[in-house]
């Protein structure tokens, strides 16, 4: 095998482990809700999300030419390859470190942090810095504002309409409307979250000269990036799960119909109109917060929030950090 070969492979392995812990790191995001208020299983939940994440990512070609192209510029050539390589590694590392500890942190931020970190010691690579603010930061800070904002709306909105129901009733009836909510964000989440997998692949494959576009998406990549997602997706993430569906607020069948409901409809905007690669954990907290803020204030556990929010802020900069130190390990393999 060529260098080139031998190099690209290395790449798209480093991305589908990303998309692997990608898979169990954000499950929570699509099931947490249905879990905590029992409305699905958490292995039929797992499995609903699995299959949607695979749908999803078939509609994410957008989202997938934004961090392909539009985040960093590189040349053709196998040193490229490995800013590429150590960019994933950074992302993977801060993943597994934040689930550990059970903190929905951005799988998102930290792809995007690790590709600018690495790329900032490659003399002959460029960070877009334009479209990281329009498309990464902008919207980092923006999502988690809507996601409130719209959480809150949605919910007063509910209490309002359903003043009159009956409580077990109406119990029974949003567990079933989960079900549809929850199926929503499944699918919104494939269609972010596996897209910046295949942005990665396409990356790879332009920078190792294997085809001459850096916006043309392979049949396979989609197959493939998806399918890994699905997987990593079933085989769970029960710690940020308990983090998200129980420790935030205590969550009922009609806030998590609510939350799930406004996440899905952000990611759906973003991934179908703007082509912005925003955060699936960021939309969703955020619609939680939101949702829970309507009992009380003091309903939402602050305390986890703030915990989160740190996570938030570090994700970028930490995954750009671990992104460097790889970089100089590995940069003597890609030469």
């Amino acid at each position: 095998m060529s260098p080139e070969l031998v190099a690209a492979l290395a790449v798209i392995l480093a991305a589908m482990a990303f998309d692997y812990t990608n898979g169990f790191h954000d499950a929570a995001n699509a099931i947490a809700t249905s879990v905590s208020t029992r409305a699905l299983t958490p292995r039929a939940a797992l499995a609903m999300a699995a299959v949607g994440n695979f749908i999803g990512a078939h509609f994410g070609a957008g989202v997938a030419k934004t961090v392909g192209d539009g985040l960093v510029k590189l040349p053709v050539g196998i040193p490229s390859l490995g800013v590429v390589f150590a960019g994933v590694l950074g992302a993977i590392a801060w993943n597994l470190i934040t689930w550990y500890f059970g903190l929905p942190s951005s799988s998102s931020h930290a792809l995007f942090g690790g590709l600018v970190g690495a790329t900032l010691w490659y003399t002959n690579g460029t960070v877009e810095w334009l479209t990281i603010t329009e498309k990464v930061l902008i919207p980092m800070v923006a999502s988690p504002i809507v996601g409130l904002l719209l959480g809150f709306a949605a919910m007063v909105a509910i209490m309002w309409i359903f003043r009159r129901g009956n409580p077990g009733k109406l119990n029974r009836g949003f567990r079933i409307a989960q079900t549809v909510s929850a199926a929503a964000m499944s699918v919104g989440h494939g269609m972010q979250d596996a897209a910046k997998t295949m942005g990665i692949v396409v990356l790879a494959l332009y920078t190792a000269g294997f085809q001459e576009s850096s916006t043309h998406i392979p049949w396979w990549v989609f197959w493939t990036s998806a399918a890994v997602l699905a997987a990593g997706t079933y085989a769970g993430g029960w710690r940020i799960i308990r983090t998200l569906g129980r420790k935030i607020i205590d969550l009922g069948p009609s806030e998590g119909f609510a939350a799930e409901t406004v996440a899905s409809s952000v990611l759906f905007f973003n991934a179908l109109v703007l082509h912005a690669p925003i955060s699936t954990t960021h939309t969703i907290t955020s619609a939680i917060m939101g949702v829970g803020a309507t009992k009380r204030l003091s309903a939402v556990r602050w305390n986890v929030a703030g915990n989160i929010v740190i996570a938030w802020i570090t994700t970028f900069p930490a995954a750009a950090l671990f992104a460097s130190l790889f970089y100089f390990a590995v940069r003597p393999l890609f030469t």
